[in-house]
């Protein structure tokens, strides 16, 4: 998206939303509200109005280093695209370079551009992967996502300790699997449970 957030079209929203659920939008405690909705919004789907080149802001180098870099436990929060409802969790990302890194600050920065919009976690963790693919051309990529919907832990099956693993596998990762295991191993020690 290219333009910003419809600020008042999101308030006007909110109020039909609030008149429609019996309340009262002008009652004391919801006459700001719409305002207060629309400026989360805009704060939750900023990814869509993030623009990568300046988000990596030359953060690439040449470096000869052909081992794996793992960067783990980035936590993030999204809005399932379905009921628009959070759902929040780790990101593990790793690649193997081919003559070029990126600084450490940048993945959880791209795992956050992609967060920042409804989603769903599949394309999400296939997103980030395919990114920093596209950026870097390294010998491979691998993310693994695990998150807890608040879709699944407050309505229809209403499951409080159930999680969602997902994972991309690129290149070395997808054809390597002594390697892929190495990067399992590193993302599973010492991890601690996610909690809401």
């Amino acid at each position: 998206m290219d333009s910003e957030i419809d600020v008042d079209t999101i308030q006007n929203a909110v109020s039909s939303m609030l008149e429609a659920f019996g309340e009262d939008p002008k009652r004391e405690g919801l006459v700001k509200t719409p305002d207060r909705v629309a400026r989360m919004y805009e704060e939750l789907l900023a990814g869509y109005r993030t623009d990568p080149i300046v988000m990596v802001n030359d953060a690439l180098f040449d470096v000869e280093y052909d081992e794996m870099v793992v960067v783990r436990d980035i936590e993030f929060y999204s809005l399932c695209e379905h009921h628009m409802l959070p759902f929040i969790g780790r990101a593990h990302v790793a690649y193997i370079p081919k003559g070029r890194v990126i600084g450490l600050s940048k993945i959880p920065r791209v795992v956050d551009m992609f967060a920042r919009r409804l989603q769903v976690q599949e394309r999400m963790t296939r997103q980030i992967g395919d990114f920093i693919n596209e950026l870097l051309h390294p010998q491979g990529v691998a993310v693994v996502v695990e998150a807890l919907h608040l879709c699944s832990m407050i309505r229809g099956v209403k499951k409080h300790d159930s999680r969602m693993t997902t994972s991309t596998m690129l290149g070395a990762f997808r054809t390597d699997l002594a390697l892929r295991m190495e990067f399992l191993d590193n993302i599973s020690r010492g991890a601690q449970p996610l909690h809401f």
